[in-house]
């Protein structure tokens, strides 16, 4: 019962208040339970395209040119340090895998060069942007060589990472501040494409072949507005592994689809075919911009 006094005061507690009554409650986004939750992923999406851009925007990229390959391959000097420390005493399997790094570290090797020839040249084209900036997923192997040959040419030199629970860890050779982290890989996989006007494919396992036939299938399909160079690097170990001319045969592709891409066999070659169209692609065919523009001049795509 009311004691009187005109109030239920006394009948409330200590213990019933809430100790969180007249705290100012979080704001939306600064809730990391809600930002982390299902309902906020929306959020996490849009965080993954926004700041990327504003990044790009901030330094001055116009276009990339994309490199894939395996991330397990090491530089020629590490494979033969490999080689050594495991010592002669290694069981047969070791030593097969250890010789296969050596034999597979050449394309390491290449990869590092034919980024350097690109970025050098790249580094004389007037422009008030970056062109045709080296881009990889940012992690070790044929990424790492990559974006090492930019660096070493001077040149910035972009790495896209995805977090995974092994085997990617940003190399350090990314310029830092185009060293990006991402958790949704169509994110990651929307700024390899958007940006790009060439795509240098190395060997490698199946986020190599993913990379490679997706973009093969956005220009076969004709959902880009842009022409997308397409490097294939080494036909040896491509031959062995796809034989194109069989989809052709079979009619599941037209002969004129294997017009999308080059196969090479050295980083000039590649770079060769790399300067040749990206000039006449996109060099000589733009048309100039007016001035004071802040949004890089990214790709364009198909509605």
């Amino acid at each position: 019962m009311l004691n009187g006094r005109g109030n239920g005061e006394d009948l409330l507690k200590k213990d019933d208040k809430n100790p969180d009554d007249g705290k100012i409650a979080p704001l939306a986004y600064e809730n990391p339970q809600f930002l982390n939750s299902p309902d906020g992923r929306i959020l996490r999406i849009m965080s993954e395209y926004v700041e990327p851009l504003a990044r790009f925007r901030r330094e001055q990229i116009q276009d990339t040119v994309v490199f894939f390959g395996s991330a397990r391959f090491q530089s020629l000097v590490d494979a033969n340090r490999h080689m050594e420390d495991i010592g002669s005493g290694a069981d047969d399997g070791k030593r097969k895998l250890a010789q296969a790094g050596i034999d597979m570290a050449r394309y390491y090797e290449d990869a590092r060069r034919m980024a350097l020839l690109l970025s050098e040249w790249a580094a004389q084209i007037p422009a008030r942007r970056r062109r045709f900036v080296v881009t990889t997923g940012g992690g070790p192997g044929i990424m790492e060589a990559a974006n090492r040959g930019a660096r070493e040419a001077g040149s910035k030199t972009i790495g896209l990472n995805i977090r995974l629970p092994f085997e990617q860890y940003p190399n350090p050779y990314i310029t830092p501040a185009l060293n990006f982290e991402f958790h949704y890989f169509f994110m990651r996989k929307f700024w390899f494409a958007y940006l790009a006007k060439a795509l240098v494919i190395f060997p490698g396992g199946f986020g190599t072949l993913d990379e490679l036939f997706e973009i093969l299938t956005l220009a076969q399909t004709q959902k880009l507005a842009k022409k997308i160079l397409v490097v294939i690097y080494g036909r040896e170990y491509w031959d062995r592994l796809i034989n194109f001319q069989t989809m052709v045969d079979a009619a599941t592709i037209s002969a004129e689809d294997l017009e999308l891409f080059r196969i090479v066999d050295s980083p000039e070659e590649g770079f060769e075919f790399l300067r040749e169209g990206l000039t006449r692609y996109h060099l000589e065919t733009e048309r100039p911009r007016r001035a004071g523009g802040v949004a890089p001049e990214i790709a364009k795509t198909n509605p």
